[in-house]
């Protein structure tokens, strides 16, 4: 007689944490770890920066100590000049940028369409890219005076060079087939443009947004210290005739700083949520 046999019990499922629990951890140690990295080099020049002076005893008025840049900075936010400053800069980039979009994206994607258009403008696209921006103030100044007209024109200037070359490059890297098979359903041009062109290009022409505005950002500041009554490169400059070493400085991190930020917080992030996107692979033509 067999003995009866028991039937075993099922091992109990080890418990399971949830993924959208254990992400979140591992995210926000990474983000830390990013931006730890990123600003510990900032730290160390800043302190690189305080021990140089207090060690050489070196004036003000040659090179200020940090301490000398934040009060600098506290009575400029005081007397209400960084607020007329950083907005009158901050509103001749946007309508800069706005131009530059506006005028660039659809002439590069034209060129990028038309293989006997890219031929005549590409030699020309190259030789204005070393000469956009800084190198037109003279003419600008002559052409719309001293003022917000001329600083408006330069950062144009400077980031439309670079669209344009950007989004040409990107309207060829769109695969073929792609726009064999739009073609052949009838797609009319502004639907192509729309739906076909514009996004495929997109990850080049965020490449050169990102590129253009870094010589528009510049092409601004150098703008403002000829042409502007208002700004942070006039503001720069003006500390200079009063031999305002830590309003100067103070001027160049808020420069460098408002760059960061939009820089790291903005176009960087747009630039790879778009290349994961819209990133098309494909033969140059």
């Amino acid at each position: 007689m067999t003995p009866p046999t028991t039937k075993a019990a099922p091992p109990r499922p080890a418990a399971v944490v949830p993924r959208h629990a254990r992400k979140p951890r591992k995210r926000r140690g990474s983000r830390l770890g990013r931006a730890l990295w990123f600003l510990g080099p900032l730290a160390a020049l800043v302190l690189a920066w305080a021990v140089a002076v207090s060690v050489t005893g070196t004036p003000m008025r040659v090179f200020p100590q940090v301490s000398d840049v934040f009060r600098a900075l506290g009575d400029m936010t005081a007397s209400g000049d960084l607020a007329r400053h950083l907005g009158a800069s901050l509103r001749r980039m946007g309508l800069g940028i706005v131009l530059a979009l506006v005028t660039a994206l659809p002439f590069g994607i034209a060129l990028g369409s038309s293989r006997a258009l890219s031929a005549f403008f590409a030699p020309l696209l190259r030789f204005s890219v070393a000469l956009a921006g800084i190198a037109w103030i003279p003419v600008a100044t002559l052409w719309f005076g001293y003022g917000d007209r001329a600083v408006i024109f330069i950062v144009w200037n400077a980031m439309f060079f670079a669209l344009t070359y950007n989004a040409m490059l990107g309207v060829r890297q769109i695969p073929l087939q792609l726009l064999r098979a739009a073609r052949s359903l009838g797609t009319g041009r502004m639907r192509m443009f729309w739906e076909i062109l514009l996004p495929g290009a997109l990850p080049s022409i965020v490449t050169g947004l990102r590129v253009g505005l870094g010589y528009g950002w510049r092409g601004l500041v150098a703008a403002e210290i000829i042409a502007g009554s208002a700004g942070l490169g006039y503001a720069l400059f003006q500390a200079q005739k009063y031999f305002r070493t830590d309003v100067i400085i103070a001027s160049m991190v808020i420069i460098g700083v408002l760059w960061l930020l939009m820089d790291r917080l903005l176009l960087a992030p747009l630039e790879r949520r778009t290349v994961e996107r819209w990133g098309m692979t494909g033969v140059n033509r």
